[in-house]
Parts: structure tokens; sequence; C-alpha cells
């Protein structure tokens, strides 16, 4: 891996002279013959050319001191920001092709005339570099590379090995426990799926050590042939754990060997004479083969392998991903990347897959839709970091390529919907700014709820939307913390979130967004051009009172007040400086605060509901310091339920088997006035 990292960093510097053969007219001529793609830097201004020179005389300095090893290279704006990350096998020879001044592409010259100082490591190896690389493109996000955008973590199913009765669960991030891990899966929905048609098919446990522990009678699932009931001793030890080893053997790809052997099973019963026994093995079968069936695609040569198809279209790019392992398809996804549409589609393809990986593991086939340039070197990258061998190829034939023209296939209308969606939502977002009398459509807009129960578990949601629609990851949740608002205070609350939301893009403010977050349409911007806020002129007040105190302007708000008997299309909308008015009942941008508002409910509503169930559910017992599973499940069992326990006597509690005197004592004291 990288050594220790050996920066260098060079700031630039007037007195520096420019290379020999670097011709400004040239290079001037070469730029404004080349698309801008929205970036800040206009070449008819007489400032360019000397912003161009100063790029130069940088990346000048930076040679002198450069050696010919490989590593990575960052080059950093005025304000600190990381403008590009690039790898190479000789960094000398590599930067010294941004001091030519001529002959580059726009992206590039923009680039290199916003560089303001470059930083430097260098690595043992070109593979090191790579992957060093991506770890950088990933981690600072450069608005010259190609970014893989959500990137959240994939969902695996997990067998514990950490406990006398393995789990079957469903796993995300980081693999901190003991088992094994299967996958990745393309989506949640995939994985609930499977984990269904597993329990059926094998019975293992799917709840958590608390509640296995804490059980003295079957659950649910018990009755219902989902579990074998091995917490209250349903089958023995050594039966469980037969089946816990035919699961995992299933997983791993051996799902004919365990079929072949339950059919055995399910023959010697019935020839037994044990019917209801060959009954169970023969659901167990069934629920298998519904693992396999409702697979899409199934193939026959290729048991792992990734499959990555890009499609270009209008200058934006799609790559669907598709996983297979133990030759079944376990989903697919797709993925938009941010890339300047001058950059290759091979290139897109090869840095999306070396960021791809810097975090998840790997199969021993990746198979691509592009020959990308470097394709042996991320071979050779994914190896490293695997510890085994990871083949990347571009299939020309066979069921490979089949399967790489399927994703690519899919890559297509994934790419044609969300064109066609992004006109549509660019079309009602300018409803919405004529509507409110915005001097240009929003790029961002915010809209604000609240949710309790009597002022309960009280939250406050905001939804965000933009030009591509809903943007999840930009939702927030707001904990209503103040002790001082009064249950039920629902104007209290809406300032609450706002000062905390507003507050926050304050102190953020001096890290200005880089230019490119303003030249795409689909970029999200950090500031919202319309709030909306979820009720009448109460609400609105209590808005303009926190932007007011925080002293923000240029931020338009609106209420939303609901119609007669909350009717849908009958909304009322108080803006600043204006009568209340409604829109038109056919208004498109009023459908379009429909969905919004219906939108925020639903987020603020589903997470005020989980905070409620989990106050539902929550044993008092947890909260006792140094009381652990035995010990609660000993108390259970001696008492019955935990209130029949806070009502006990400190002799009672000293009686209790497995409960010693000093957690007799902590256990009263909690219950009463000593612990609370």
């Amino acid at each position: 891996m990288a050594r220790a990292p050996k920066s260098q960093n060079t700031d630039s510097s007037p007195d520096m002279d420019l290379p020999e053969d670097f011709d400004l007219e040239a290079a001037d001529l070469d730029l404004i013959g080349e698309e801008s793609s929205g970036i800040d830097l206009d070449f008819s201004n007489e400032a360019a050319p000397q912003r161009l020179r100063a790029g130069v005389e940088v990346i000048q300095k930076a040679l002198k001191t450069l050696p010919n090893s490989p590593g990575v290279y960052r080059m950093i704006d005025a304000a600190g920001d990381v403008l590009y990350v690039g790898k190479a096998k000789s960094l000398k020879k590599r930067v010294s092709n941004y001091a030519r001044g001529v002959g580059h592409t726009s992206r590039i010259a923009r680039m290199i005339a916003d560089t303001a100082s470059m930083e430097f490591v260098t690595t043992e190896t070109e593979t090191e570099a790579l992957l060093l690389e991506a770890n950088y493109i990933k981690q600072l996000k450069p608005r010259f590379n190609v970014l893989l955008r959500d990137d959240k973590s994939f969902p695996y199913i997990l067998v514990t090995s950490d406990h006398v009765a393995p789990q079957l669960t469903k796993h995300r991030g980081a693999r901190n426990r003991q088992g094994q891990y299967f996958g990745p899966f393309a989506s949640v929905w995939a994985v609930n799926r499977t984990i269904t048609a597993l329990q059926r098919a094998f019975l293992l446990r799917t709840c958590t050590d608390s509640y296995y522990e804490n059980r003295t009678r079957p659950c649910l699932l018990y009755q219902i042939k989902r579990c074998a009931g091995p917490c209250t001793g349903e089958i023995d030890p050594v039966g469980y754990q037969r089946l816990v080893t035919e699961a995992r053997d299933f997983l791993s790809g051996k799902s004919q060997a365990v079929k072949a052997r339950l059919g055995q099973d399910m023959q010697a019963a019935a020839e037994a004479l044990e019917f209801e026994t060959a009954a169970r093995i023969r659901d167990r079968l069934a629920a298998l083969s519904a693992i396999v069936s409702t697979q899409d695609i199934n193939p026959q040569s290729v048991e792992e392998a990734d499959v990555f198809a890009l499609h270009e279209e209008a200058g934006q790019f799609c790559i669907e991903a598709f996983f297979f392992r133990n030759f079944q398809n376990w989903g697919n996804r797709a993925y938009f990347p941010k890339a300047d549409r001058t950059i290759a589609p091979e290139e897109v393809l090869g840095q999306f897959v070396a960021q791809f990986y810097d975090d998840k593991p790997a199969p021993r086939l990746v198979l691509l839709s592009h020959e990308v340039e470097e394709m042996e070197l991320l071979g050779e990258a994914l190896s490293l970091r695997a510890g085994n061998k990871i083949e990347v190829a571009c299939p020309k034939r066979g069921e490979k390529r089949d399967l790489v023209e399927h994703a690519g296939s899919n890559a297509k209308e994934a790419l044609s919907r969300r064109l066609s969606d992004t006109a549509s939502q660019k079309q009602l977002l300018v409803s919405l700014g004529q509507a409110f009398g915005l001097e240009k459509p929003p790029r961002r807009v915010e809209i604000y709820d609240n949710s309790h129960i009597m002022g309960t578990n009280a939250v406050g949601a905001m939804v965000v939307a933009g030009m591509m629609g809903f943007s999840k990851p930009h939702y927030r949740i707001f904990n209503i913390k103040s002790t001082d608002i009064t249950p039920g205070d629902d104007f209290g609350m809406m300032r609450e979130v706002l000062t905390r939301r507003f507050a926050r893009l304050q102190k953020e403010a001096s890290q200005e967004a880089p230019a490119t977050d303003e030249s795409r349409d689909d970029a999200m911007p950090e500031w919202p051009d319309l709030v909306l806020i979820d009720g009448g002129r109460g609400q609105l007040e209590a808005a303009k009172t926190v932007i007011a105190e925080l002293g923000i302007e240029g931020v338009p708000l609106v209420g939303v007040a609901k119609g007669p008997d909350r009717d849908a299309g009958r909304e009322t909308f108080f803006v600043p400086g204006r009568d209340p008015f409604k829109l038109a009942p056919r208004d498109p941008a009023l459908y379009f605060i429909q969905r919004l508002r219906d939108e925020a409910h639903r987020f603020a509503i589903g997470t005020h509901r989980a905070r409620r169930k989990k106050d539902f559910t929550k044993n008092p017992l947890d909260e006792i310091s140094g009381i652990g599973p035995q010990r609660k499940r000993a108390l259970l069992l001696h008492f019955g339920t935990a209130k029949a326990i806070s009502r006990a006597s400190l002799e009672d509690l000293t009686k209790t088997p497995g409960v010693n005197e000093a957690t007799a004592k902590a256990v009263y004291d909690f219950f009463h006035d000593g612990g609370r």
C-alpha cells in the first residue's frame, strides 16, 4: 500500500517563468473553441488568460521537485478545495502534460486555470496509486473528477456465528459482527424476500439476541413454522446447527446438493409413513425453489460476477449494475455518476468501478460493457485489495456478453426514464416559481412539517425536492429538544426546527460550494430557493421571525394552509407582502405542492411512529446498569413481567435464582426513589 505520505505542496508564484513553448494566444483559441459546460471561466474576459498563466506557473513550479515514481496528485484552488485527483505511473511525466498550456480540452484548461497549489503522495506501485486515487475521490469529491453518486452501502444477509443459536439477519455497513456474509443484494426488498423464503426453508431465528434470551415460550414465528424455536428448546442444539449448516451451504452455492438431500429426507419420511414430516420437508423445498425461480436471469456458466454497463445520452451517463452470486441474480441498480460530458465513456466507467469497490468486496469476475484503458491495472488493484485473483473483462461473445447486453438495455431504459422525469420536473419547478412570483425557477425546494401526539415524541421533518424530483439524501429529521416549548405548540416546534436548520447553514456558509454545484441543472444547492411551511399564517409568522432574527435575506417563504375539511385542492397560500390566495384547481403547481406536502407528512409521521413504537416496546430493565441478558431473563422467569419486578421487595428480588444481592439492590433502587 501507499507509503507514509510524502506530501508536497506548491503555491502559485508570480515570479515564475512560463515554459518556452507556451503560446498564450494559441491556448486562448483552443479554449474558446471548446464547450465550457457551464463552468465559471469566461475567456472573453481579460482576466482569463492571466488565470490560465497563473495555473501553468503553479504546475511548472511543482515539476522541479517531482520524482518519476508512481503516485497521486491533487490540484487545489485558491479556497483550498480539491479540484481534481489523479494517479500516475510517473508523477513527473504526467504532471508535465498540464504545463504545455495548449492542446487541452476545455475541462482540463479550466482546471489548470483554477489551480492555485498542488499536493502529491508517492506510492510503491501504480496499482497502489489507483487504490489511493479512488479513496481520495470518494472522500474529497473533486468537481472535475467522475463522482459516484448514491453510493450507500448494499444490504447483505448475515448468518451469525457469535451465539449458540446463530441468527439469520439483514446487515448493512461495516462487517464488525462475526459470521458469514452473503451478498450484495441490490435492494432491501430483495433481502427481505430472500430472508422470508429462508425462514420457511431452514427455520432459522431472526430475532435479536436480547429477545431470544428473554423468551419463556415460543413466539408467533414458531407457530407459523418460520422458526425452529431454539430459544425455548423446541429443537436441540445439534438439530439447529444442522439447519444452520444447510442454510449456509445453500447461500454458498450448494443449492442443488441441499435440495437433493432434502428430497431424500422427504422420500424417507414418506416411506416410513411419517407424512407430516414429509409435508414439512416438501414446504421447505418449495421455499427454496421460490428463491431461485423469482430471479429474472439465472446464468448457467457464471457463478459469481458483477456486471456494469454504461449508456450515454444527452450528455448524461447511466451505469447499470447487476449482481450474480451462486448462479443467481441478486438484483440490479442504476447509477448516474456526475461527470463532465467531454469525458469519454470508457474513462467514466473505469473511474466508476474503481470508486465502487473502494469500500465493497469485489467478486472473482467483473464484466464491463466498454474496454477501459487500464483494465489490467484495475484487475490488479482489486486483487490487491481483496487478497485473491479478480478478473476484469469486457466479453465479446457467449453468455457473459449476453449478461452485459442485458445490463446495457436496462441502463438505456433507466436513463430514458430519468431524462423524461427531469424534463417534467423542470416544468413543475417553472410553474412553482411563477405561482409564487420567483425571479427564476427554484432548484431546491424545502418543505417542513411537525408530528406529535399531545406533544410527546415530537419531531420536525424537512423534505427536499429539486430538478431530479425528491432528494431523499437531503431529507432531515429534527428531534424536538427544547424544554421551554409547551406540549403541542406547533409554532414553537417550527421555530426550533427552522432555527437549527438555518443556523447550521449560516455556520457552513464560509465553506462555499464549488462552482460546479451551480453549473449543472441537476446539482442540488445548499441553500433553498423556496421554503414551504405546512400551516397557515401562524406558522409562517414563526418562520419569518426566525429568518429575521438570524439576519437572513432572500429566502422566499410560503405558508400552505389546508382547505376546509382538509380537502386537497382547496389549499390557501400565505406569502409575505401578498394577500392570501388559492391556485386554480387544475394548476400543475398545485398538484406538485400537494405531493410535497404529502411526502413531508409521510416522512414526519413515519419517524414519529418509529419513536413511539420504540418507547412502547422499551423494557425498563434495559436501562439498569449491570443487568445483562442472563439476569434479565432470570428476573422475568421468576416474576413474569417488568411491572411485577418493579413492585417486588428487596427481599424477594434477592431470592431470585441467578441474581446476587448487589444486582437485586440495583434493581430495587432503580424502581424506587434511589434510582429515579
